[in-house]
């Protein structure tokens, strides 16, 4: 499965860089992007992990900036 997801308050590209990596560092991960100028978080994943996968995301992503916000 592959998803985008809607970004608020992501505040600069290297964060948007950081949270990329970090991102495709967590297990089961095929593919993933942080588009800093689009403020959006695109996830490819198994669709049996994807939710999960998802939420790991959305730590990585508060881990990075606190104050960035994934529309789920």
């Amino acid at each position: 499965m592959k998803k985008k997801f809607k970004m608020e308050d992501l505040e600069c590209a290297h964060c948007a860089a950081k949270m990329e990596e970090a991102i495709k560092n967590i297990p089961g991960v095929m593919n993933a992007s942080v588009n800093f100028l689009a403020q959006k978080m695109t996830i490819e994943a198994p669709d049996e992990l994807f939710d999960d996968i998802v939420d790991k995301a959305v730590e990585c992503v508060k881990k990075v900036e606190p104050d960035c916000r994934v529309l789920v």
